[in-house]
């Protein structure tokens, strides 16, 4: 199998920030970058090991059937632990990716964190993040109670790289919502996505790696859930099953809250007022640092406020129209997307809510799973007269 080479490079300050790095050198002798930027005050507690730059090359390597050389030092325990989130993904996407071998000029555990039971957290400002936040820190969670210290809000993401004051204004309303809480918001900017990979596949990778730039400084890693346990979507890039498997045994990532639904997860964050003045959810509107009140996410997420019966909030400047809900289209049964708001009708019958807007949301998820079921089928047939071969080298070509 052709290989792929990890090559560390020295950190480099500009400013008042400094960058991580790797030369990705691929099996042409072509060579990209791999980045994480963060301000220079938190240098150091930076890792020295190579863990987050495995985990943010993984799918690309999968995708292109290319064994990984790291030369630099990566955990055994990870690598171990990866070889089974290789199976579970090759098992879901078997067009898409082929097992690869990951090996390391140094294999060496990380050392400990000196406060074991700290924990650092992906934080967006959105429902998922903002509940796994608002619950830890309040003691809600019982034995599961995480001490979350620290929020990493990742620009690069959601946000565009070329979108520098959105990010930045976005930044500000997640630093006044986590100080409220007593917690520390870092911002880290990386060029993750710039990699080959399909997003919906990649992002808890992209999270985790994220995370464990500061495994020498915490003990857990925490990505909030997206989907509950009686409604999961799989395969979807961060789940309860894979998740953990990003771990080593000096870093733990933990996928949190999949035992509530995004209703009930709002109706937790309602008790916290700088999330109802500051949440964001929405990543298609113009103005990325706050929320359109029109695209898919937002009004989703306005349901959820209404059909827990409470008032909308601040973050949104304007309410939705059932007009709105019939509008919404390119919904697909079995996302994540599609799956929260069945979610929303399923609580609004058994509350027996007999609004307008709930024959709306009916009438929106019939027309779009009508809509959905025709392509499906059309989907079924290719792959029945499409070999597994092909199929691969079609998405590796795209």
């Amino acid at each position: 199998m052709n290989k792929t080479h990890l090559w560390p490079e020295q950190p480099s300050e500009t400013g008042d920030t400094i960058t991580w790095g790797v030369t990705i050198e691929n099996a042409n002798n072509k060579c990209s970058h791999l980045w994480y930027r963060i301000p220079v005050e938190y240098k150091e507690i930076i890792t020295a090991g190579c863990e987050p730059f495995v985990l943010g090359a993984l799918f690309m390597a999968m995708s292109q059937a290319t064994d990984l050389v790291v030369h630099g030092q990566v955990s055994p325990s990870l690598l171990r632990n990866l070889e089974e989130f290789q199976n579970a993904w090759i098992s879901w996407r078997p067009e898409w990716y082929t097992k690869i071998e990951i090996m390391a000029d140094r294999e060496l555990e990380s050392s400990k964190a000196v406060n074991s039971a700290r924990a650092i957290m992906a934080f967006s400002g959105g429902v998922d993040a903002s509940f796994t936040a608002w619950s830890h820190k309040k003691g809600q969670r019982g034995r599961l109670t995480c001490d979350i210290a620290t929020g990493v809000m990742v620009h690069g993401f959601d946000i565009p790289l070329d979108r520098g004051d959105d990010f930045r204004f976005a930044a500000e309303k997640s630093t006044r919502m986590l100080a409220s809480l007593g917690m520390t918001l870092i911002p880290v900017t990386t060029n993750f996505r710039e990699l080959e990979g399909d997003w919906e596949d990649t992002h808890g990778a992209g999270l985790a790696s994220c995370l464990m730039l500061f495994q020498d400084n915490y003990a857990r890693g925490v990505i909030a859930s997206t989907e509950p346990y009686n409604s999961l979507v799989i395969p979807w890039g961060s789940n309860p099953i894979t998740d953990p498997l990003l771990s080593g045994n000096s870093f733990q990532i933990i996928h949190d809250g999949a035992a509530f639904t995004r209703s009930e997860k709002i109706r937790t964050i309602a008790q916290w007022p700088e999330a109802l003045r500051n949440l964001r959810v929405c990543w298609q509107g113009e103005q990325k640092d706050r929320n359109c009140g029109r695209c898919e996410k937002c009004v989703r997420t306005i349901l959820n406020f209404r059909v827990m019966g409470i008032d909308l909030p601040e973050c949104f400047e304007h309410d939705v129209t059932d007009q709105q809900i019939l509008s919404l289209k390119g919904l697909r049964p079995g996302t994540p997307q599609f799956v929260s708001l069945e979610e929303i009708l399923s609580t609004a019958r058994t509350a027996a809510i007999s609004e307008s807007w709930v024959t709306a949301l009916e009438q929106c998820l019939y027309k779009n799973r009508m809509g959905a079921n025709g392509q499906h089928s059309f989907r079924q047939r290719l792959r029945k007269i499409i070999p597994l071969t092909l199929r691969r080298q079609f998405h590796r070509s795209m």
